[in-house]
């Protein structure tokens, strides 16, 4: 049996693994394939600040750091509390910030640790995310160094527990729209922070419904009548009584907003202000700044460009969303899979053994895909979390490395949220009712990780966005088309057309494929095949939208705007199939760094995986498009097939590189305890066969 590492912090040996002993009732297989290198791949997948991941997923080794299922809300909220004090106590907060105010100055490594306390508790995560990557992030993107010296120790060390208020109840992702103001005196060089309706009430803001007590507003600066747009203030919130309890300052109310669908350590709530009074240097002045009198100046001339940066800085709360989903998902699949290969269910071939639940085809079916989907994101988070690091560092902080930088976080965000639900609901179910019991946290990770759907940006809202940018970028390409370069384009378009839209294509590649589907299967697992495929996807689609919207180039804005909208679902299709194009990408780029032959094979065979299912899952337009026949679509599906045979003896060891010993994920069906129980019943019913006391069944003797 393969020996997973017992402490998550342990250096990679080098060691070989070999796939499973088989039990005595299942003997192996002539020819069983050879083992992956574990602890080599699971320092792959960890990636560049390795050592930082796994110490931060060793924090939930302690008990005190775990979370409780079933905790009752208010409990659950100071545990939480508690839990964020001790990362305090463990200098866990300090990486991410400057090296002028005793951080670390590490933004990458500071994401990483942080997305594997989702392995403790997710309501940890968030809270931590909360104080240090939002409150506390933003007065370090956005605030000057005056105001870090001032602001940030407070916020490191927990002394001020803070909110991030910008979401608003009436206005959720148009950030540009907010209500809230904050208008200058300039007789008392103030500003005046006021919620002027309640559709602008700040609402679903972590540490609002009873820890914090300051908070970074984001509001419309009105200087001399002028709305300069959306802009972050230090706001103090709560103070504390005399009997020690915190109550809300003059001028600042709110509510908590209860119990919730998960996340429930966690104390979210709404707050709104009237005629709240702040000094002028509470303004986070990097970007825009107003002087005594008054006077508004900004080292960003452009309204729009101003708002972009400042929103720009706040990016990390979307990679870290991403990274924490990624987490979740291969916790998920480490849960199932281990118990689909002890769990037995149903005679087969042999009446006297049950057979192994991942032995089962649909089993194969309905966990590889997911597993080859988990690595594709890891290592997309993995280049993700590089480009961020590049920018907040300064090592790579361009205009262009910024918007590349929040189009990826975008994509990725949406997709791995969307993935993280995906496989806690499959892997729930593939683990029977098992799988539904809160010890074994398959349900309560889901209901904590729903909302990371919505979170920093609805899932749908960011893939516009994404598409929006491959629009722009598809426009700027053509702009760059001379006289000569048009004539071939349209060219090329009209063969395409003919290529692609007629039945001649489909007849032609019909007959190659008729000829061998062997050849056709091969041909399909080439990288370039697949690339060819998943880009033309991405390419024909952005190609196809683009021709449709310039109409609204010279339309009405009313007739412009419904043209947009008849085509946003395109849009966000179109958006989607680009991340999941860069989470190949990210894939195939990783499969030469692996220097053991049969882990780069298996792997390989894994990335095939992930490609020709993306392609299988969009079989209806490659079909319709004329890029695939039909032949060549059945053989797409047949492949995928053959794959998860071939990944069924590895799966078990791809599950254990993710580094979540039974000791992380704290889980009972995964913590060896079925084998043990199969075992024994085996063990039992052969004890009474060999002594003659097995019963004879009735419907043996009916046969008979």
């Amino acid at each position: 049996m393969t020996t997973t590492p017992t402490a998550g912090n342990r250096a990679p040996t080098g060691r070989r693994t070999s796939t499973r002993t088989p039990t005595a009732d299942s003997p192996p297989r002539a020819g069983a394939p050879a083992g992956i290198d574990v602890p080599a791949l699971g320092r792959l997948l960890d990636g560049r600040w390795w050592q930082l991941r796994r110490a931060s997923r060793d924090l939930a080794l302690a008990e005190d750091m775990q979370k409780i299922e079933g905790l009752p809300t208010p409990e659950h909220r100071e545990r939480t509390m508690h839990q964020t004090r001790l990362l305090v106590e463990r200098g866990q907060p300090n990486r991410g910030f400057p090296a002028a105010v005793g951080g670390g100055a590490d933004p990458g490594g500071n994401l990483a640790g942080f997305e594997e306390l989702v392995v403790a508790d997710p309501s940890l995560q968030i809270k931590a995310g909360v104080q240090w990557g939002l409150f506390g992030s933003a007065v370090a993107n956005l605030g000057t160094e005056e105001q870090h010296a001032r602001l940030l120790p407070g916020i490191m060390d927990l002394t001020v527990p803070g909110c991030f208020a910008m979401t608003e109840i009436g206005h959720g992702s148009d950030v540009a729209a907010l209500g809230t103001t904050a208008t200058y005196h300039p007789q008392t060089e103030e500003f005046v922070i006021d919620t002027p309706v309640t559709a602008a009430r700040k609402e679903y803001i972590g540490n609002a419904g009873q820890h914090g007590i300051a908070a970074v507003v984001f509001a419309q600066l009105i200087s001399h009548g002028v709305n300069h747009g959306v802009h972050a203030f230090y706001v103090p919130i709560r103070e504390r009584a005399e009997d020690g309890t915190l109550r809300f300052v003059p001028g600042v109310d709110g509510e908590d907003d209860g119990h919730k669908g998960g996340l429930n350590g966690v104390d979210n709530g709404r707050l709104w202000f009237d005629h709240v009074r702040i000094p002028r240097t509470n303004l986070l002045a990097r970007y825009g700044e107003v002087a005594p009198d008054g006077t508004y100046s900004s080292p960003i001339a452009s309204p729009g460009r101003r708002f972009f940066t400042t929103l720009s800085t706040l990016v990390q709360g979307r990679v870290s969303l991403s990274g924490a989903c990624v987490v979740a998902t291969k916790m998920a699949l480490a849960i199932a899979i281990r118990y689909g290969t002890e769990r037995r269910q149903f005679t087969t071939a042999d009446e006297h053994t049950e057979q192994v639940l991942l032995d089962y085809g649909q089993h194969q079916r309905r966990l590889l895909p997911l597993l080859a989907r988990s690595y594709a994101a890891t290592f997309a988070h993995a280049e993700l979390l590089e480009r961020f690091h590049g920018v907040f560092s300064g090592e790579h902080d361009t205009d262009e490395d910024r918007q590349d930088l929040e189009t990826l976080a975008a994509a990725a965000k949406p997709i791995n949220s969307w993935l993280a639900l995906e496989a806690l609901q499959e892997c729930r179910e593939a683990c029977g009712g098992a799988g539904y019991l809160a010890e074994n946290r398959l349900t309560g990770l889901h209901a904590d990780m729903d909302v990371y759907a919505t979170f920093e940006g609805d899932n749908n809202v960011l893939l516009q966005l994404v598409g929006k940018r491959l629009l722009t970028d598809y426009g700027k390409e053509m702009a760059q088309v001379d006289i000569a370069g048009a004539v071939r384009w349209v060219a090329d378009r009209a063969a395409d057309m003919t290529l692609h839209r007629t039945p001649l294509r489909r007849t032609a590649q019909s007959i190659r494929d008729s000829g061998s589907r062997a050849r056709s299967a091969g041909h399909l697992r080439e990288a370039d095949t697949q690339r060819e495929l998943l880009e033309d996807r991405v390419e024909a689609m952005v190609e196809e939208i683009a021709l449709a919207l310039r109409p609204a180039r010279k339309a009405p804005p009313t007739e412009a705007a419904a043209l947009f909208n008849a085509h946003q679902h395109q849009l966000i299709e179109a958006a989607r199939a680009h991340g999941e194009l860069l989470q190949w990408e990210a894939f195939t780029a990783a499969l030469p760094s692996v220097r053991d032959s049969v882990t780069r094979e298996v792997l390989t065979t894994l990335r095939d995986l992930f490609g020709l299912t993306l392609i299988e899952k969009n079989l209806a337009w490659y079909l319709s498009e004329g890029r695939l026949s039909a032949q060549r679509a059945k053989t797409v599906t047949s492949y995928v097939d053959r794959l998860l045979g071939r990944l069924r003896p590895h799966a078990r060891d791809l599950v254990d590189a993710f580094g979540y010993t039974p000791e992380h994920l704290r889980v009972p069906i995964a913590s060896g305890a079925e084998e043990q129980r199969q075992t024994e019943a085996r063990d039992y019913l052969r004890r009474r066969r060999a002594a003659g006391q097995e019963p004879i069944s009735e419907k043996a003797l009916r046969n008979g």
